[in-house]
This record gives structure tokens, sequence and C-alpha cells, in this order.
């Protein structure tokens, strides 16, 4: 009896060790939930746990008075204690690693934030940036991803950026003649115009009052305005003691100064304390008696430029880091994306700034931003592909050769692989079909019948010419195109047939000899004199030069230009046209045409097509 008195008095002790742990727990449970919990259900949570102490203060009494069921009750003790502790961990944030994140919603958030979200879930952020008069400069206006979607299913996050207020908005002023200087200011300020000035001149009409206002109507923030006031009449001023003007904007310290008549005027330094376009110091002291309209009292108002930034090795900052640096000293951001192979994806491939140099705020700095490596893609059109080069400056080579399967013009193949990656320095080498290739035949001393049977058999267009010569009539004394030659089915060659002996006369009235022109069907109708023949031959091969044009062009015509006077230097005898496309891209830019690898013969036209 003594035994099994022992064993119940173990089990007793097992199931109190248990009911209070569950006690602990749970009261432990409610007073985290109140402290640590964050969520926007704070007042929910806090009662649902509260109801769950309840009940297991009363469990834990209702075990205590009643112990017959131990194995009832030392199960519920432990998922009691399973489920509190599991809701102290959630609270605590020690579960964090079993959550599914979500997309945050980042509006009006700054892009820090975003910078930092992006880095720590992986996702790749692209920014746009748009002028905003609500939303403050560098924070977020918007994003292409809803609030709560789950990461896991998301790659590319698209937030558009506020750069402030557009500086070259059209607003409409109104014409505000009469209106009370403060009405005037207010109007100026409301519609961000940056380019003001404002004067003061002696009048009959009452002071502060608006006599003259250079434009009114629709205008752009950044023009140009002045506007006039009334200062009544210098002799009814009274002398002011100079308020303290530090930390005071530009134009509301003038603004002030010239209301009270006092001459100044404004020199630039900078500081490292006092931000961009407000007043550092005065030359005159605070309390200083001024007398209006007196070159004695003229003040001399020092206007911060912000500070001297010294520009670090951005080069080694990650873009976190970088959008940091820009944010804090008030300069502004532009980022770039490249294709580099040398450098990771995201890394920073070039600045426009280089470590050291000095530059003020809100100037633009200019990131690229590796993209990784370019992977090689499948192409079936030639003028795709050198779109594709241009875009993403592919070094590349054009090259032909006959084909017995591809289409004249159409690509044969290329020098990488789809799905190949392209190093920084390789260059693409795509070959592309002249069609089936043919041998020319011997023409000469042939009759023009036997010509013709012969080009037919070879698919030869042809076009004869005549010229007098020793030779029978249509007998071939010439040919464009060497025998033996291989070239294109359907090139074309021009075979001078004799026209007879040439007549001989004593007279100085002889009538020269004519040459006639007769073609085949495939070709037009030619009627020319020997000495406009021209002879065909190469004059060379287009380089990368020519790409080189289209990345510093302005214009179409600019482009143009450069276009033909590069063609007449380097290709004289060949003419080149020039086409522009409407809608195909940028002023001036590459739409198609003719490209690296071109061979360029003399008598021939060639064309580039341009954006218009």
């Amino acid at each position: 009896m003594s035994k099994e008195n022992n064993k119940k008095k173990k089990k007793n002790v097992f199931v109190n060790i248990l009911l209070f742990i569950t006690l602990v727990i749970t009261i432990s449970n409610f007073v985290i939930t109140l402290i640590y919990n964050n969520d926007k259900n704070l007042l929910i949570n806090s009662i649902s746990s509260l109801l769950l102490c309840i009940f297991s203060i009363f469990f834990i009494f209702v075990s205590l008075t009643n112990k017959r069921k131990k194995v009832y009750i030392m199960l519920s003790s432990l998922l009691l204690i399973m489920f509190n502790g599991i809701n102290i961990s959630k609270n605590l944030g020690l579960l964090r690693f079993l959550e599914l994140n979500h997309v945050e919603d980042f509006t009006n958030k700054s892009l820090v934030d975003v910078i930092k979200w992006s880095e720590k879930n992986k996702v790749e952020v692209e920014q746009i940036y748009e002028y905003s008069d609500t939303v403050d400069e560098y924070k977020i206006i918007g994003q292409n991803i809803k609030e709560n979607s789950l990461v896991k299913d998301v790659k590319k996050l698209t937030v558009t950026v506020s750069e402030g207020p557009d500086p070259n908005k059209d607003v409409i002023i109104p014409d505000m003649d009469t209106w009370n200087v403060d009405r005037v200011v207010d109007t100026i300020k409301s519609n961000y115009l940056n380019n003001v000035e404002i004067e003061y001149i002696e009048s009959d009409d009452e002071k502060d009052t608006l006599v003259e206002q250079s434009k009114s109507g629709s205008i752009k923030r950044s023009d140009e305005i002045k506007f006039t006031f009334s200062i009544g009449s210098y002799d009814d001023l009274s002398p002011i003691k100079l308020m303290n003007l530090e930390n005071k904007s530009e134009f509301d310290s003038l603004l002030y100064l010239k209301k009270n008549g006092i001459k100044c005027e404004v020199e630039k330094e900078f500081s490292s304390k006092i931000k961009r376009d407000y007043v550092i110091k005065t030359d005159k002291n605070i309390g200083d008696k001024l007398t209006p309209n007196n070159d004695d009292s003229k003040v001399k108002v020092i206007v911060s430029k912000g500070s001297k930034i010294t520009v670090p090795d951005l080069k080694k900052y990650s873009v976190l880091k970088i959008t940091k640096w820009v944010i804090k000293n008030k300069l502004q951001l532009e980022f770039n994306e490249q294709y580099d192979d040398s450098i990771k994806k995201g890394k920073v491939i070039s600045v426009n700034y280089n470590k050291g140099d000095k530059i003020e705020q809100k100037t633009l700095i200019t990131i690229t931003v590796s993209k990784g490596s370019l992977i090689m893609k499948s192409f079936d059109d030639l003028d795709e592909f050198r779109k594709w080069a241009i875009k993403y400056s592919v070094n590349y080579e054009e090259k032909y050769d006959f084909s017995e399967n591809v289409d004249e013009g159409k690509i044969i193949s290329f020098s990488h692989k789809m799905g190949d990656v392209i190093k920084n320095d390789d260059i693409v080498v795509v070959t592309i079909s002249q069609g089936r290739k043919t041998t020319v035949p011997d023409l000469i001393d042939n009759t023009k019948n036997d010509a013709i049977k012969k080009l037919d058999n070879a698919k030869l267009k042809y076009t004869f010419v005549y010229e007098n010569s020793t030779k029978d009539k249509n007998i071939v004394i010439k040919q464009s195109l060497s025998s033996g030659s291989v070239v294109a089915e359907d090139s074309t060659i021009t075979v001078t047939l004799s026209n007879g002996k040439k007549p001989t006369t004593e007279s100085s009235n002889s009538t020269k000899s004519t040459k006639k022109s007769t073609t085949n069907n495939s070709n037009s109708n030619n009627n020319s004199n020997i000495n406009n023949q021209c002879e065909e031959k190469s004059l060379g091969t287009i380089t990368r030069e020519l790409l080189n044009i289209f990345n510093n062009v302005s214009s179409a015509s600019d482009a143009e230009a450069k276009l033909q006077a590069y063609f007449s230097s380097n290709f004289s005898g060949a003419t080149l046209m020039v086409k522009k496309v409407a809608d195909a891209g940028s002023s001036g830019s590459y739409v198609g045409g003719i490209a690296p690898g071109t061979e360029i013969k003399s008598c021939n036209t060639y064309t580039i097509q341009i954006a218009q």
C-alpha cells in the first residue's frame, strides 16, 4: 500500500508542477501581448489573451480540486503551455522565420525604406521618378505591386519616386493688379514659382499694393516674372531695427528688407549648418538701425548654397548606401542599368563624379548599375537584331555568304548560340544570306541570243548597252561581271553589245554614233551614253564608327548630317539615302538599314532609317 501511495504522491507532484507552469506561462502571455504586440488589432488580441488567462486559471482551480483524471489534466496542461508558448514567441518575434512575408504599402515612405526592404527580401526594385506637388522629394508616390501581396510571388517591384514640385510645370497666374503684397506672395508660393523678382518703387498707390506685373496667364514655374509694388513715399517711411534673418528663406528676407525701403544685395556661401537658399547671416548686426533708401544702411545678405559636398568613392557603395547618401546631402539621383559580365548584378559600374570631387546640393548624381551578364537571344529578323545590339552596346559584325536554304537578306547563323553569355569585349558575328550562288558565264564574242540563253540558265538579270566596235552588230564585246566569278542568283550584269563598225567620214558634220540600250523583262529600258556608265568596285566595309554617330546626336537632322559626312568621307562614289521614320524612338536614333559589316560598292545607293 505504501508503494502505491508513493506513486500517487509523485503523480500529484508532477501534475501540480504542470499546472503551476501553465499558470505562469498563461499570465506571461497576457502581459507580453500588452507590452510587445504592435499589431493594429491590439485591443482584440489583448481581450482574447485575457479571456484565455481567465479560462486557464479556472481550469487550474478545477484540476486542483478534482484530480481523478490526472492523464487528461496533464495533457490539457501541456496543450495550454504549447499554445501560450507559441503566442509568446510570436509576440517576441522569435517565429518570424515561419511567417510569409508580404509587400508593404510604401506610399509616402522614404525611398530608403524601399531599398532596405528590397535587400532584405531579395526583390529587384525599379525606380521611376515623377514630379509631385503633394509628395515630398524622395518619398514614394505609388507602386505597381499591391500591398499584402506575397513576396515569394514578386520578382520586381516598381516604385514611383517624387522629385518634388515640377519646376517647369505650366501654371495659370492671374492679373493681380492692385492686390496686396501678402495675397500676391501666397499666390507665388502656392504655385511654386521659382524665378521671381520683387521690386518696390515710389508711387501714389497705397503702400504694398501691386502696381506692375511682368507676366500673367499661362507660364512655366521657372519663367522669370517680376512684381513691382508701391513703397508709397520714402519720406513717409520710418527707420527700422534689423530683425534676425538667420535661417529665414532668401525670398522672405529680401521681401522684408525691400518692403521697408532698405537697400540690399545677396552673396552666396557654402554652409554645413544652414540649408540651401536660407540666410546664414547679414553684414549688419541684429537691432542695427536702418534708414530707408540710404546707401549707408544697405544690407548684404549671405545666403547658403548648402554644404560643400565631397564625393566619396561611390563605386564601392551599395545601391542602398548611395541612396541614403544622396538623400542626406539633398542631391538628385538618376539610375541607369547596363549589362556587364565583369560586374555582379546590382553593383555599381560607373558614376558621373569621381572620388574627391566637390559638388553642391541639387547636383544630379547619375549611377550606372550592372544588370549582370547579357544573354544571347534568338532572332529571325536582321533589323530586330541590329536594334537589340545597338540598345545594349553589343559589338557585332555582319558577314555575307551564299545559302541554298536561306533567302537573301535573312540570317543564316550567329557566332553565339541562344543562351550564351556575351562578354564585354565579345563581337557577335551574324552571317547573312546572299541567296543561292551561281557562276557568271563567259559571254564575250557570243551573239545576243546566245548570251540571253546563258544568262537565263545562270539565273542572272541583265541589261544590254550598245557601243561602236570592230565586231559585228549584236556581238558581246564586254560584260560587267567577270566570267567564272561566283555571285548571287538574280544579280544584274551589264552586257555591252557591238553596234557595228564606226562609220568614217571627212565631213566636219559627221553624226556621232549612238548607243541603244535594251533590257529583259526584269529591268527597265535604259538609254545612256558610254561616258555615263559607272564602273562598280568595292569601296570598303562599314565599321562600328557608324554606330558611334548615334551616341551623340541632338536631332534627326543632326544625325542625317553626320551620317552623310561619314559616308562621303569614307565611301566616295556611293550614295547614302537617309529615311526618317515617325514613332520609331528618340529623334535621330538608329532604326534600320545598312550596319557595320556591310560592304559598300561604287555606283550603288544605300539606305539608313532613323527616327524622326
